[in-house]
C-alpha cells in the first residue's frame, strides 16, 4: 500500500488509479470494515489525527479532485462524508523518499511524464492534506539497502 505524501497531480494515470483503490482499501480499515492490512505503517499517521476517518476522507477528496480534473469519474459518494479534518503532517525528508521512488517508477512505466516532471518541477509539493514539516523519511519507509559485494571476504 502507498498513501502518497506528494500532491497527486504528479502521479500518472496508472498511480492516480492505483492511489484511488489502495486509499478506498486504508478507508476500509481505518473503519474496522476489513482485516487486512490493519498494522500497515501508512495508517499510523491518520490514526493519529483527531478524526482518522476524516482524514482519510478528505485524503480520498483530493484524490478525486485531481481524477476529475483529468476527466476521470471515480464515485465521489465512495469518499465518505467530508467534514473538517486538520491536516496532517509529512516531513520534507519522506517528501523528497516519495519523490526519489516516484520519479524511479516514472521512468520505467511514463518516460515521457518522467521528462517532464524533471524538468518542470525543483521541489515537489505535498498532498493537500499534509503540511510540510523539518525531518527526514519516515522509519516506516524500507530504504534500499546496501548490496554487499559476495566477492569481498573479511580476512585480511
Amino acid at each position: 500500500m502507498r498513501l502518497w505524501s506528494l500532491h497527486p497531480k504528479y502521479l500518472d494515470a496508472r498511480g492516480l488509479v492505483a492511489l484511488w483503490r489502495e486509499g478506498l482499501l486504508a478507508q476500509a480499515v481505518l473503519r474496522g470494515r476489513t482485516a487486512g492490512y490493519r498494522q500497515h505503517p501508512q495508517l499510523e499517521r491518520f490514526r493519529a489525527s483527531e478524526a482518522p476517518a476524516a482524514a482519510i476522507a478528505s485524503y480520498l477528496a483530493a484524490v478525486h479532485d485531481e481524477a476529475t480534473a483529468r476527466g476521470y469519474r471515480f464515485a465521489r459518494e465512495r469518499t465518505g462524508r467530508r467534514r473538517q479534518a486538520g491536516r496532517l503532517t509529512v516531513s520534507r525528508g519522506q517528501l523528497d523518499f516519495e519523490w526519489q521512488h516516484l520519479l524511479a517508477k516514472l521512468a520505467q512505466r511514463d518516460p515521457p511524464r518522467h521528462a517532464q516532471l524533471v524538468a518542470s518541477v525543483r521541489r515537489p509539493s505535498a498532498h493537500p492534506s499534509f503540511r510540510v514539516v523539518r525531518g527526514g523519511a519516515a522509519d516506516w519507509e524500507r530504504a534500499p539497502r546496501p548490496r554487499r559485494d559476495k566477492r569481498a571476504t573479511s580476512a585480511g
